[in-house]
């Protein structure tokens, strides 16, 4: 298989709802044959806690099994929180879900035969240098060191360094989406953009689905945040 990756079946994680939901729709209607895999999923075969140590192992091998013909993986879910300091306990297991299991499934599909493989970010980690000053009449959305994007930012350095060590066996990019969706868990607020305006999260699954089928691009990063990247201080 080579990693020019058009259509077939793709792995989303957390797909069954909220934006996984809106990704794992949108590539169905692109003729994907899409596999949502999510911890509370109906289906036992793809219930599977990401953060246990043989969840990625176990969730791609019930993909397998399902479809031989396995060729993408989307690894959309993940863990939020807004928090500066965690239990050492819960920490581990955001970064588990966050960037371990991404990385596994990543791994996974390049042993399976190669493909490609969409991460989703947070645009608040690829904001602009801290050394630029912000723009007077903007005001930055909040950000701060949490383990969350910490998270988002191993997960984007693993983005581009994945990139190049698979380079001709799978094609790893990612979408970093700005106030697509309140967070159930926290009310922060969703801050400025330059757009005025919010990305939809069918933008979002938009950006994916080019990804997916994007031939010659790999290690990239699609932000689709209203611009607000161009305002956050990473």
């Amino acid at each position: 298989m080579t990693t020019d990756v058009l259509s077939g079946t793709v792995l989303v994680t957390g797909g069954a709802r909220r934006l996984g939901k809106a990704i794992a729709d949108a590539l169905r209607a692109r003729g994907w044959n899409v596999i949502a895999a999510s911890r509370t999923s109906p289906d036992p075969a793809f219930a599977v806690d990401l953060a246990e140590p043989d969840g990625p192992t176990r969730l791609f091998a019930a993909a397998c099994a399902a479809a031989p013909d396995l060729c993408a993986v989307v690894n959309n879910a993940g863990l939020f929180s807004h928090d500066v300091e965690l239990p050492p306990d819960v920490e581990a297991r955001l970064r588990a879900v966050n960037v371990d299991a991404p990385r596994a499934l990543t791994d996974l599909l390049a042993a399976h035969g190669g493909g490609a493989v969409v991460n989703i970010l947070d645009c608040r980690v690829i904001g602009r240098d801290k050394r630029d000053p912000p723009d007077s009449d903007k005001r930055d959305p909040p950000v701060g060191d949490t383990p969350y994007l910490r998270t988002k930012r191993e997960l984007l350095d693993a983005t581009r360094a994945d990139a190049l060590r698979l380079a001709g066996r799978v094609r790893v990019n990612a979408v970093a989406p700005g106030p697509v969706l309140p967070p159930e868990t926290c009310h922060e607020r969703a801050g400025a953009t330059p757009l005025g305006r919010h990305p939809t999260p069918s933008e979002v699954a938009d950006a994916v689905a080019y990804l997916l089928s994007a031939e010659s691009t790999t290690g990239t990063v699609i932000p689709v945040d209203g611009g607000q990247s161009l305002l956050a201080k990473p």
